[in-house]
Formats: C-alpha cells, structure tokens, sequence
C-alpha cells in the first residue's frame, strides 16, 4: 500500500509520525506518546528502553520476560526469582504479553508514598524537598521562605533567632521582643519625657 501520509509511520500506533514529535528506537519510529513499555505501559526515553526484534520494554519488564531465570539471577545476590511478571501482563510460556493493565495501579507506586511524607514549609504551606530544604527553628522551610518575618531579610544560621514558629533576624528580634530600656537600645525614660 502506497504511503500517502508522506511520513513514517509509527511503530505502536500506525499513524504518520512527524520529526517533531519522533522518537527513534531499533530503527522505528514512535510517537512521543506512543513511546511506552509494551508490558507496564510506562514511558520510556533512551535510558531506560529496551528493545527485542520489534518490541519495546523498561529495562524491569525486559529483564523479566528475555533476561536469565533461576537462582542466582533475582534482585539479590543468591536470590531466588519468583516473580513472573504475571501482574504487568508478561506470559512467559507464550512469548506474548497480554492487553497492557489500566493505566491507573491499584497500589500506589514508591514515588506516591514518598509524595505523602514530604515535610510542609511552616511560611507557604507547600511541600519542601530536599534540594529546596533549609531547617530552622527545628522545622523545614524553602530557601526563598526562609526569611525575616518583620523586615524579609534573608537569613543564614548565623543570624536566625525563632519565636513561637516563626523566624526573625536577631536585630528585629532584639527589637520586638528583647529586654527594653536604657542599656537594651529601646528608648528610655528621658527620651520618652521630652
């Protein structure tokens, strides 16, 4: 059949595939979107692809359907692998995956987990991650959070004092809730005569 699109064709859904949206894989074209594990159905980039003859899978599922079986070869060194790869659709007696399960899991993946352990900056409310994360006061901000609460100068450890969960620099600190009266650099009584 003559190709009248003008362009290749996708190797998952059959449709043209034009060069903005190509991905080239074992001398196929995919789609961008199209570009998933024929197993788990997870998106996949040139890190984490594996190809056999004109299929494509993660690395996990390859492993489970091509890669060696036995002890020795599980996830562990000595282990026994047991998993069959049933639970992603993989057959290994028949060499043929099954129709790809829901795209929403029943279980929640380690990455939701961990999405509901992040710690919440005390200033904004919004999740704080690692690479974002100052601690102060005993809690986590964000760097651009952690800030006077009266002037929104910038802190650093050296310059930090915290009260009833906010933060503060020590001049404001000093200001607002340090000892007043001559000596403490409040006004005194003189000058609050006059």
């Amino acid at each position: 059949m003559p190709n009248w699109g003008g362009g290749v064709k996708c190797g998952a859904c059959e449709k043209t595939v034009y060069h903005a949206e190509e991905i080239q894989c074992n001398g196929r074209s995919f789609h961008k979107t199209c570009f998933l594990c024929m197993a788990c159905r997870k998106a996949l980039d040139s890190t984490t692809v594996a190809a056999h003859e004109s299929e494509i899978y993660c690395k996990t599922c390859y492993g489970r359907k091509y890669g060696p079986k036995g002890i020795g070869f599980g996830q562990g060194a000595g282990c026994l692998s047991t998993d069959t790869g049933d639970h992603l659709g993989l057959n290994l007696q028949q060499g043929s995956p099954k129709p790809a399960r829901p795209s929403t899991p029943n279980n929640p993946s380690k990455f939701a987990k961990m999405m509901v352990d992040v710690d919440k900056c005390p200033r904004c409310g919004k999740s704080v991650y690692a690479a974002e994360k100052i601690m102060g006061g005993g809690k986590p901000w964000h760097k651009t959070c952690f800030r006077c609460a009266i002037c929104g100068k910038s802190l650093e450890s050296t310059n930090v004092t915290d009260k009833d969960g906010e933060l503060y620099c020590k001049v404001c600190y000093a200001k607002n809730f340090g000892p007043k009266g001559i000596g403490f650099g409040g006004l005194t009584q003189v000058e609050k005569k006059e």
